[in-house]
C-alpha cells in the first residue's frame, strides 16, 4: 500500500481499538453497562475493519495475471466495502438490540468508576488515534473540505478511518452521557438509550462508506484537474492537433486507464502517427504519474460528427 493509503494511520488506528476493546469489555464485566458491552463490540469490530483494510492493501499489489490483466488495485476498494459491512452488521445492528434489551430490562450499573474510567481513557487514546488520520490526510486532502476529500478520495483507507475514528469519538461521548444520566437519575434505561444512539450513529457511518465505496467498486473517472492535464499532454500542436473524446477510469487508488481517440494530421504517415502516439503518452506519464494503461486511437477529426454530440458507442469523430 502506498503512502497515500494511510498505513500509518491504520496501524495507529488498530492499536488504540484493540487496546480500548479490551478495557471496555472489562468494564462491562464489572458494571453490567449495555453502553459498555456495545462500544467493546464496537472497539472489535473497529480493528477488524482496520484489519481488512490492511489485507486489501496487501492483495491489491499481487502482480497481474491472465485472467486478471489490469491488476489487483479494486482489492481496496473490495476490503473497504466489507468494512461498512461489517460496522452496519456487527457494530451498529448489535448496539441496537442491546440497547434495546437495556431499556426493556434495566439494572441499575454496579462499580461506575470502571466505566467511567475506561470511557476516559477511550477518548484519549480515540483522539490521538483521530488526529494520526487526520494528519496523514492532509498530506493528500489539499484545498478540499473534509467532505469533499471523503467523496473524492480514491484511495478508501483514510475516509474509511476518519470516519470509524469520528464515530468512535462520538459514540464514546453518547456512552458517557448515558452512564452518566444512569449514574444521576439511578435509571438504568438511560444507559439503554445511550446504547441506542451508538447503534444508530454506526448505522449512518456504515451507509455512508458504503454509498462511497460502491461508487469507487463501479469505477470513477480521473479528477478534473487530472483529466486536464492529461488533455493539455496529448495535443502538440503538431501532428494531435485535438483530443476528440477521453475516458479515464480508476483501476486502483493509484492506477488509471486512460483511453482517448485523438485527431491527427490527414496526411500524417504510419510512422510519423505512431511516434506521436508514444511521445503522446510518455507526456500523460510525466503529467500524471498514475496513468498506468494507456490507449490512444489516431482518428481524422469530423466537425459534422463531433457536432451531434459525444455517444460512448459511437465516438465523435469516428467513422
Amino acid at each position: 500500500m502506498s503512502a497515500s493509503g494511510g498505513t500509518k494511520a491504520i496501524v495507529a488506528a488498530l492499536a488504540a481499538n484493540l487496546a480500548i476493546a479490551v478495557a471496555k469489555f472489562v468494564a462491562f464485566i464489572f458494571s453490567g453497562s449495555s453502553s459498555m458491552l456495545a462500544e467493546s463490540v464496537h472497539s472489535l469490530a473497529d480493528s477488524g475493519n482496520q484489519g481488512l483494510l490492511l489485507l486489501g492493501g496487501k492483495k491489491a499489489q499481487r502482480e497481474a495475471t491472465p485472467q486478471h490483466p489490469f491488476g489487483y488495485g479494486r482489492e481496496r476498494y473490495i476490503y473497504a466495502f466489507l468494512v461498512s459491512i461489517v460496522l452496519f452488521s456487527v457494530g451498529g445492528m448489535f448496539a441496537i438490540y442491546e440497547g434495546y434489551e437495556k431499556i426493556k430490562d434495566p439494572h441499575e450499573l454496579e462499580h461506575w468508576y470502571w466505566p467511567v474510567g475506561v470511557l476516559v481513557f477511550a477518548i484519549i487514546a480515540e483522539s490521538f488515534s483521530f488526529r494520526t488520520a487526520i494528519k496523514e490526510s492532509n498530506q493528500t486532502r489539499g484545498a478540499l473540505s473534509w467532505t469533499q476529500f471523503v467523496r473524492r478520495a480514491k484511495a478508501p483507507e483514510l475516509p474509511v478511518v476518519l470516519l470509524e475514528d469520528l464515530g468512535a469519538l462520538v459514540g464514546l461521548v453518547l456512552a458517557l452521557g448515558g452512564v452518566g444520566l444512569a449514574l444521576a437519575t439511578g435509571d438504568g434505561v438511560w444507559d439503554g438509550i445511550g446504547t441506542l444512539c451508538i447503534g444508530v450513529l454506526l448505522i449512518l457511518i456504515a451507509i455512508i462508506l458504503a454509498a462511497e465505496t460502491k461508487s469507487l467498486l463501479l469505477g470513477e473517472a480521473a479528477g478534473t484537474e487530472e483529466v486536464a492535464k492529461i488533455e493539455k499532454a496529448v495535443v502538440d500542436g503538431e501532428t494531435v492537433t485535438k483530443v476528440i473524446h477521453m475516458r479515464t477510469l480508476h483501476l486502483g487508488p493509484e492506477e488509471l486507464l486512460v483511453a482517448a481517440k485523438i485527431a491527427v494530421q490527414h496526411d500524417d504517415t504510419a510512422t510519423e502517427v505512431a511516434g506521436a502516439i508514444n511521445a503522446a503518452e510518455e507526456r500523460i506519464r510525466a503529467a500524471v504519474p498514475i496513468a498506468r494503461v494507456i490507449y490512444l486511437e489516431p482518428d481524422i477529426y469530423s466537425e459534422s460528427a463531433a457536432a451531434a454530440g459525444e455517444n460512448p458507442a459511437k465516438s465523435p469523430g469516428g467513422h
